[in-house]
């Protein structure tokens, strides 16, 4: 008995298999660190008066996040003798021009699909929500706020998780297994999610993962997460998870078709996201394919 187990655990050399870190990793998040940081966050939210879609309560949210995936590396780095950083996110590659082009991508794709609901009289906007002052100030929190998501959702799901997947099971199978929970985590925990949304973020998750494994970090996933969120809770104000952002840049309404509008997922549940991730995964084949796929 005890040898079967050894075997199963175990690899040649007496290490444990990269299949059973991947899945004591995620359980070591998901199971024990998010019970306890989810009591932190509504202590946190309680005592700070925060609640709705705002950049408050996103930033303390992904903050914990940031933490429980900062915790679970580190346990497994120390135990592969490797820095928490050395999995797809070097700190001193941050600001490289990888991060600024996902940015960029980001602002194109979720700005190319409000354009097409406003040229399609499905979306108007009604002037600016904010102005001046309360205007910047909106501005920076959301900024932060999905600085703070872009990090974290990219550390927790596409660093060691995925890279410890990946030397296991192969690289496809591997970004699969991490699109669908990182669909499931928002199917289950947003409100209104559906189908349409789902598939959308089964998509992006195989695209940002696709990214690593062309440009060898997860700059350029990070860059595109932080502004593709940046401008659609902030900048166009579209719903999510039945929520209207706080503190949005443009009064929009939108009056279409849930199937071209979102409904109450918005933008990013929307049919014309589909044709604009589909440019975009051509885009970062051609952009990147001199380059040799990252081997981990």
């Amino acid at each position: 008995m005890a040898d079967t187990l050894r075997r199963i655990f175990l690899n040649s050399d007496s290490e444990l298999r990269f299949i059973w870190r991947a899945v004591f990793f995620y359980a070591l998040g998901s199971l024990l660190a998010y019970p306890i940081f989810g009591r932190l966050f509504g202590i946190i939210l309680g005592a700070m008066d925060l609640r709705g879609l705002s950049a408050g309560v996103i930033t303390v949210s992904e903050i914990l996040n940031f933490l429980i995936a900062l915790i679970c590396t580190g346990v497994f780095a120390y135990f592969e003798r490797r820095g928490v950083d050395s999995y797809g996110l070097a700190v001193g590659r941050a600001l490289n021009s990888q991060t600024v082009e996902g940015a960029m991508a980001g602002v194109l794709m979720a700005g190319a699909v409000a354009v097409g609901m406003f040229v399609l009289g499905d979306m108007q906007i009604k002037g600016m929500a904010l102005t001046g002052g309360a205007l910047a100030a909106s501005a920076f929190a959301w900024l932060g706020a999905n600085i703070c998501v872009g990090i974290a959702e990219e550390f927790w799901f596409r660093s060691y998780f995925l890279q410890t997947l990946w030397k296991s099971i192969g690289f496809w199978p591997a970004a699969i297994v991490v699109a669908l929970l990182f669909a499931a985590d928002h199917y289950f925990f947003k409100q209104g999610e559906n189908i349409w949304d789902v598939i959308t973020l089964v998509s992006l998750s195989l695209l940002l993962s696709y990214t690593m494994l062309r440009t060898g970090t997860l700059w350029f996933a990070v860059g595109f997460h932080i502004a593709f969120d940046y401008m659609q809770l902030f900048v166009i104000g579209t719903k999510n998870g039945n929520q209207v952002p706080v503190g949005r840049l443009l009064d929009t309404t939108f009056n279409g078709p849930q199937w071209l509008t979102g409904g109450v997922l918005g933008t990013e549940a929307s049919l014309l996201m589909y044709p604009a991730i589909a440019l975009l995964w051509l885009y970062v084949w051609w952009r990147y394919r001199a380059n040799p796929p990252l081997e981990v």
